[in-house]
C-alpha cells in the first residue's frame, strides 16, 4: 500500500508540485481512505521526503555506473530519462519540480532534492573525464530541466530533443 500512495504521489507532484496533492487525492487514487494515507505518512512532508528520497534511489540505479558509458552515450542515456518523462509520461522531473518551488518546500524535502542534482552532477563529470571538451555538469543538466519547462509549456517537445542534440554535438569523445 505504501508503495501505492507513493506511485500516486509522484505521479500528482510531477504534474503540479508539492501543493498539486493532497491526502484526500491520493486516497481517492489508491482506493483507501484518507485516513489510511496518514495511516502510511503521518504528514505530507513525510511523504514527500520519502517520495522525493525514492526518486533519488532509482535515478541511481537508472543512471547505473558512469564509467561504463562513453561520455556522449551517458548524455545520451541521461536525456533519454527526460524525453521519456516529456513525452511518454507527460511529466516533469519531480526534483526539477521541487526545486522550482524550492522557497515553499518542506525543510524536510529540501536536502533530497540536493542529493538528486548532487547525484546527477558526480555521475556526469566522471562519465564526462575521458571527453575532450564537453559542457560542465551544470550547463547540462541545467539544459535538460529548462527544455523540459519549456518543452512542456509550450507544448512542443522538439524544444527538449533540440536542447539534447544541441548538447550531445558540443561532446567530443
Amino acid at each position: 500500500m505504501k508503495e501505492a500512495i507513493l506511485d500516486a504521489a509522484e505521479s500528482r507532484a510531477r504534474r503540479g508540485g508539492y501543493n498539486g496533492f493532497s491526502f484526500r487525492d491520493l486516497a481517492k487514487d489508491v482506493g483507501i481512505k484518507s485516513a489510511s494515507v496518514h495511516y502510511h505518512f503521518p504528514t505530507k512532508e513525510q511523504l514527500a521526503e520519502a517520495l522525493a528520497h525514492r526518486y533519488v534511489d532509482r535515478m541511481a540505479v537508472y543512471l547505473g555506473d558512469p564509467t561504463k558509458l562513453q561520455p556522449r552515450a551517458a548524455v545520451k542515456h541521461l536525456a533519454d530519462i527526460f524525453i521519456k518523462a516529456n513525452e511518454a509520461d507527460d511529466q516533469m522531473c519531480l526534483c526539477g519540480v521541487f526545486a522550482a518551488e524550492s522557497g515553499n518546500l518542506p525543510q524536510r524535502v529540501l536536502p533530497e532534492v540536493v542529493v538528486f542534482f548532487d547525484l546527477i552532477s558526480k555521475w556526469l563529470n566522471t562519465a564526462l573525464r575521458p571527453a575532450e571538451s564537453a559542457p560542465k555538469a551544470a550547463e547540462i543538466i541545467a539544459a535538460f530541466e529548462g527544455a523540459m519547462l519549456m518543452s512542456r509549456v509550450m507544448r512542443d517537445p522538439a524544444i527538449l530533443r533540440s536542447v539534447v542534440s544541441a548538447t550531445l554535438k558540443r561532446i567530443n569523445g
